[in-house]
């Protein structure tokens, strides 16, 4: 059996009228659906400053802070089949960061290079994410179940 890969998935949240929260679509791919960012955790990095690291890579937000942890999710990716686990954390962001902007990847990932187009959405959310990656969400807070009713996703 092969060894699941370690990955962080952020939700990051920003309050001002209501709670919202922080997603990306792939720029020029439309299929990939919106997420929130997510990635694997390197060799000796903690679980939170790995997921510090996403946000920043994939979004190029750099004031997000850790709340806590939610879940730990062991589910195959949805192409390769390979185990991975997952660990969501909720994340703050600024009432003052931007409501939208475009990010190109940094990093040595797969993704780097590409555009993120960033935005943030009030919850609850209108449509599920790709990959079922709100199903954690309304862990975060009771009030925010999503359209999937904040129930964890399974295979």
């Amino acid at each position: 059996m092969s060894r699941s890969r370690i990955r962080v998935a952020a939700y990051v949240i920003r309050w001002r009228a209501v709670p919202e929260l922080l997603v990306f679509d792939h720029v020029g791919m439309p299929q990939a659906g919106t997420q929130v960012p997510a990635g694997g955790v390197r060799p000796g990095e903690g679980l939170e400053r790995a997921v510090l690291r996403e946000v920043a890579e994939e979004t190029g937000l750099l004031t997000a802070s850790v709340v806590r942890r939610i879940a730990v999710e062991d589910k195959p990716h949805p192409d390769t089949r390979q185990p991975r686990r997952t660990t969501y954390f909720h994340l703050r962001a600024p009432a003052t960061t931007e409501d939208a902007w475009h990010h190109t990847v940094r990093g040595d990932g797969g993704d780097a290079g590409l555009v993120f187009a960033c935005r943030f959405l009030s919850l609850p959310l209108g449509w599920p994410l790709a990959d079922g990656q709100d199903a954690w969400l309304g862990h975060v807070d009771p009030r925010w179940a999503t359209v999937t009713g904040g129930t964890p996703h399974r295979d």
